[in-house]
């Protein structure tokens, strides 16, 4: 074992520096165990001080605890000042007044740094305006704009687990900040040398803004507006929070909006900050809608909603006949992101279309579908990286164009341009209204699912992911992405990879900004690897892309089967 006094030292001077009692506490008792020699004590010591919670565009993302490798009030406060230097250098004049919105989630702790941040912001001469949360970051999104903010800072770590918090930043158009932006608020986050140092306004300072109802209130109106039926509610909805803070806001919509009181998951309605019944509050993990399907069941619901915790997600569950009744759990299918996100634009086309200079986006690593029907309705489309930052971004202000309609794999959708972000609400709202016009017509989501097929190809899409351990895990993923990047594979089950695409560079045809992915192409197939932007871990995407014929389950087999073939030997590849 190496000599733990430096790290010993390092730890007394964060220590020294820490304003909050409760990391204090925690951290002096770690320290305590490391000078006895406990080597599990050293262990944590080490990696709580494994470097500084890296701010990125993602903003921060990380485990509840004392260190800088730590959620914690410190490292908060360094980031608020850090985006309060950045407002006063981009726009001296004006940014410090139009100000931040902040807003929080209920995971522990999220109150806590929502109110560290105003305390931050107000003593450099930067309003805060804190809005009436626990609330969706849907709606923090929406109120940076509604307010004419300069940026917005949501608390939240979104779906991840119990121990975790982080923290979104967004620009001021209402989107969540990219490079050159992430960097700026980083080396101003790193010039911070001490935490005492950085001033903190009193809760009842006049630059911190209480804000009422009044955004919340606007937010609800604007997304119950926005489906294209409004005389199309009769759908029974059942819905979970998964332990979030979506209801409240959920309920006023649907009400707002015409539709009936939705069945809800009693034991997942309200705000847990520990999940209690959901370990991965993440309504694409296996099992985390299991009380959502039985209420849904049990209530003979025509369609299940689930949102993640902070409400920007959405996961859709619907009855299918080939499985058995909709009275049993197993007579229930869980849609996939890729097959939300065609289904929203299919009702979305089906009804009104888009208005001129709409365009509809979509990442690299989701299906190629929306491409197809995009073009199919002469629509403009763009494919961007991972991530709605980039979704966002993808139509041109300058060329008269907007957002009509983006979607992610990961379960995000933006429908329209209410939220420049994604927002399970909105899209629950649009979701409901089709279901309910497609039943007045007596078809199904799943009966549009088949037309597109049957006009587009079966598009079946699956992941495959392998976690690196060990503490040179992103080194190794590196070397991985490189040796592939090297010698890729001339064949993948059968199939001849006919291109590769390399974006390390980028590729500016495609207005795609350098990225470490690259996308192997075959004939009816695609797969796209890149490593995970938050964890160590490298992920491929599968696609197979199979002609209908004239038997369309006939189809679905032989693209199964081609899938798992695929994902088979891109596995075998990379391990």
């Amino acid at each position: 074992m190496s000599d733990p006094a430096p790290l010993l030292e390092r730890a007394r001077d964060w220590l020294a520096d820490d304003p909050d009692p409760i990391t204090r506490d925690e951290l002096a008792a770690v320290i305590d165990a490391a000078v006895v020699g406990d080597h599990e004590a050293v262990a944590d010591l080490s990696d709580r001080f494994a470097g500084m919670l890296r701010f990125g565009t993602a903003g921060l993302r990380g485990a509840i605890g004392a260190g800088p490798n730590r959620m914690n009030l410190a490292v908060v406060i360094r980031a608020a000042a850090g985006i309060a230097r950045w407002i006063r250098d981009t726009d001296p004049e004006r940014g410090p007044r139009r100000g931040v919105a902040v807003c929080f989630d209920a995971r522990h702790r999220s109150r806590d740094f929502a109110e560290a941040t105003a305390e931050v912001l107000a003593a450099a001469g930067v309003r805060a305006m804190v809005l009436p949360g626990p609330l969706p970051t849907p709606v923090l999104a929406f109120a940076v704009r509604h307010l004419d903010a300069a940026a917005g800072v949501m608390v939240t770590a979104s779906h991840n687990p119990p121990a975790d918090n982080g923290y979104k930043v967004y620009d001021g158009s209402g989107r969540q900040i990219v490079a050159p932006v992430d960097a700026l608020i980083a080396t101003a986050i790193e010039g911070i040398d001490r935490v005492s140092a950085v001033g903190r306004a009193g809760p009842d300072d006049p630059d911190i803004v209480r804000l009422g109802p009044e955004v919340v209130d606007a937010y609800v109106a604007g997304a119950a507006a926005v489906g294209r039926l409004p005389d199309r509610r009769s759908v029974r909805i059942a819905y979970t929070a998964m332990h979030g803070v979506g209801a409240a806001t959920f309920r006023r919509v649907l009400a707002t909006a015409g539709f009936d009181p939705p069945a809800e998951v009693v034991e997942q309605v309200e705000p847990d900050p520990d999940f209690r019944t959901v370990p991965f509050p993440n309504p694409e993990e296996p099992g985390a809608l299991d009380l959502g399907l039985a209420l849904a069941s049990a209530s003979g619901s025509d369609v299940l909603v689930a949102h993640d915790p902070d409400a920007d997600r959405l996961g859709i569950a619907v009855p299918d006949p080939v499985r058995g009744s909709h009275t049993s759990v197993g007579g229930w299918r869980v849609l996939s992101g890729d097959e939300i996100g065609a289904l929203l634009a299919a009702h979305l086309l089906a009804h009104g279309g888009f208005a001129d200079g709409a365009v509809l986006a979509s990442t690299i690593v989701s299906s190629t579908l929306l491409g197809r029907m995009a073009a199919a309705a002469g629509l403009p489309f763009r494919e961007t990286l991972t991530g709605f930052k980039w979704i966002t971004r993808a139509p041109d202000p300058a060329a008269g164009e907007r957002l009509g309609f983006g979607y992610e794999e990961a379960l995000g959708f933006c429908v329209g341009d209410l939220v420049a972000d994604k927002d399970g609400i909105t899209a629950a709202v649009v979701f409901a209204e089709s279901v309910a016009a497609l039943a007045a017509e007596g078809r199904t989501v799943l009966d549009v699912l088949d037309d597109l097929a049957r006009v587009h190809g079966v598009h079946l899409t699956g992941q495959w992911s392998s976690r690196v351990e060990g503490a040179d895990a992103m080194a190794r993923l590196g070397v991985l992405m490189d040796g592939l990047r090297a010698e890729p594979p001339a064949a993948l089950a059968g199939r001849s990879v006919t291109a590769v695409d390399d974006l390390v560079a980028g590729d500016a045809a495609r207005g795609l900004p350098p990225s470490d992915v690259l996308v192997l192409h075959m004939a009816g197939a695609r797969i796209v690897v890149r490593p995970s932007g938050t964890e160590p871990k490298l992920k491929c995407y599968v696609e197979v892309v199979e002609p209908a014929g004239e038997d369309l389950g006939v189809a679905r087999d032989r693209a199964a089967a081609a899938l798992a073939a695929l994902t088979e030997a891109i596995a075998a590849r990379l391990t």
